[in-house]
């Protein structure tokens, strides 16, 4: 829920762009998407064929997420059928963590505590930035939970460490759910 990529153009069609509306009291998130014209049928047909591995492997700004989904052995979870929602952090995310924690969190010996930290960022089912209102919390794969913050434009998830992450990019459709890139890995 943040804007670091501004030029992130994902696989899944399109960017979202996060604007608020006020109900009475309560900010809910909308979210207006553009989309990216293909220039045939097939490559639109491939695009929304995507799961979330696939949108992950051809995002380049994702490329540490999906080598710590290999580390951790979740490929074929998130290939499943889903539905999922996906909180992905981007390489600064990952690159912001205290020097060497990637690095050991990668290592076998740590799979257990890297697919943890990992399905703290999944969610079950769908859920859509129309769907998420300030305070609401949402329980992730791994039993934690994350509360969802709106304020000054932006949607935030914060995390049980009391941590902030603002979505970037929201909405991006994938054949077996939802992923929304985030720019600071959550932690339980």
């Amino acid at each position: 829920m943040v804007a670091l990529i501004a030029g992130l153009v994902l696989v899944g069609g399109g960017i979202g762009v996060f604007a608020l509306t006020r109900d009475d009291s309560t900010e809910t998130a909308s979210v207006a998407s553009t989309s990216t014209e293909t220039s045939t049928n097939e490559e639109s047909m491939e695009k929304k064929e995507s799961n979330i591995v696939t949108l992950a492997v051809a995002t380049p700004d994702l490329s540490t997420l999906v080598s710590a989904v290999t580390a951790a052995d979740l490929v074929g979870t998130l290939n499943g059928a889903g539905p999922f929602t996906v909180f992905a952090p981007t390489n600064a995310a990952f690159a912001a963590l205290p020097a060497g924690t990637l690095d050991s969190l990668l290592l076998p010996e740590n799979k257990a505590t890297l697919s943890g930290i990992l399905t703290y960022h999944v969610v079950a089912g769908k859920v859509m930035s129309k769907d998420l209102s300030n305070g609401q919390v949402v329980k992730t794969v791994n039993g934690g939970n994350l509360t969802v913050e709106i304020a000054g434009g932006k949607v935030m998830l914060v995390d049980a460490k009391g941590g902030k992450s603002t979505v970037v990019s929201a909405d991006v459709d994938a054949s077996n759910g939802v992923v929304h890139v985030i720019d600071t890995v959550l932690l339980p």
